[in-house]
């Protein structure tokens, strides 16, 4: 009783299906088919090498949230040099907490240097210089920055080394603050930073009769922790200038950001930059303190960014799909050839068949349709006489 169950088990399962076999002696094999069957493997192996590579990368997701971190600290990294001995400048930070900035924690330190750069330095400053262009030209480069984990700063900062024989003409300010995660001024002005209970004061030993130059050169700046992949704005950036009385005010946009990459992990923070610059002069109006002011503010948002694969289930859909469905395509386009080559050979031996029948033969006066050649009954020989077949049958004895 099993053995007729399962025998009638798997023939309703054999009757299921959906794959029929054909059975080789049935199958023929023609020079055609092993054409489109050797290029279209080959097409195969052409578009699974291409999905494999493009699954094998990586893609940049972004994500949006709100900055819900109010109570942390605002870390700013600083080297900028600007071409005036360090005893006339002083580099100092106010908030709008109205808290001393520089007493939470700083490492800025002042350094005698040069002002001039040596043609590779310039070359590297160039360098980066196209780098942002293209960057704020074409957002899909910061992508590429990402998974290169592209280091401009170290880089760069290899490359500025001081040159023997030159003499001291700039102040290289360098290092980092921590300050409230405020709205706040960063700036490097005449004299140095005094205590003053109601407020912010410089003290300055330069007179008015003195020349000043704040011409500057931004080798980096930054917010958070500096990360690999990230090219500041302001990196690589330099101004110069013949007046004496200017003023550098560079307003920023302080946007947190999250990388998590294979090159980074880090928490730090992105911003945009727009700046101006002026000359002041009190007798046209133009009013104002001279140095380099970088006024900075908090965006709300946050943004979290993470190098991320495509799921591989997706992979592997598509893959039976590629396969499909050229199997497919190229069984059709094979039989379409084949039809209409068919149809095609047929019409041509068609037409010859005609040609060679009008071109056979004949003797005068023999009739013929359409091609045809009729039969004469008269030229038919006939037997005069048909002889009727002859049956014996003997009777039966008595």
């Amino acid at each position: 009783m099993r053995r007729f169950n399962r025998k009638t088990t798997l023939k309703v399962v054999k009757e299921l299906d959906a794959f029929p076999k054909v059975p080789e002696d049935y199958q023929t094999t023609t020079s055609s088919g092993g054409t489109v069957s050797i290029l279209t493997f080959i097409l195969i192996i052409i578009l699974i090498v291409s999905e494999i590579r493009y699954y094998s990368d990586t893609r940049m997701k972004y994500e949006y949230d709100v900055d819900d971190d109010l109570f942390s600290k605002l870390r700013i990294n600083v080297d900028v040099t600007v071409a005036m001995p360090c005893i006339n400048v002083g580099a100092d930070v106010v908030d709008v907490a109205g808290d001393p900035a520089m007493s939470l924690y700083s490492s800025l330190q002042e350094e005698s240097t040069t002002f001039e750069l040596s043609e590779e330095q310039a070359d590297r400053y160039r360098q980066l210089s196209i780098i942002r262009d293209v960057k704020s030209d074409d957002h899909a480069i910061q992508d590429i920055l990402y998974k290169s984990g592209l280091d401009g700063t170290k880089q760069l900062s290899a490359k500025l080394k001081r040159t023997p024989g030159q003499k001291n003409d700039a102040c290289r300010v360098h290092g980092h603050v921590v300050v409230n995660k405020v709205a706040g001024n960063f700036h490097v002005t005449l004299g140095k930073t005094i205590p003053h209970p109601r407020g912010h004061a410089h003290l300055s030993l330069v007179t008015g009769n003195t020349a000043t130059n704040f011409s500057h050169r931004i080798d980096h700046f930054s917010f958070g922790v500096p990360t690999p992949g990230i090219i500041n704005p302001l990196d690589g950036e330099m101004k110069t200038s013949n007046e004496s009385l200017m003023l550098y005010q560079y307003f920023i946009q302080v946007v947190p950001t999250k990388v998590k990459t294979r090159a980074a992990k880090a928490d730090t923070s992105q911003f945009a930059v727009t700046e101006r610059v002026r000359v002041i002069n009190h007798s046209k109006g133009s009013h104002g303190v001279t140095g380099i002011f970088f006024k900075y503010e908090l965006s709300s948002i946050k943004v979290k960014v993470t190098e991320v694969h495509e799921p591989y289930s997706q992979f592997l859909v598509r893959l039976c799909g590629i396969v499909g469905g050229i199997f497919a395509t190229s069984g059709m386009l094979h039989s379409f050839i084949g039809f209409i080559f068919n149809i095609v050979c047929c019409q041509f031996k068609y037409k010859t068949t005609k040609l060679d029948e009008a071109n056979v033969p004949r003797s005068p006066g023999s009739p013929s349709v359409a091609g045809h050649k009729l039969v004469d009954d008269q030229n038919i020989n006939l037997p005069s006489q048909i002889k009727q077949p002859q049956f014996n049958i003997a009777a039966p004895q008595t």
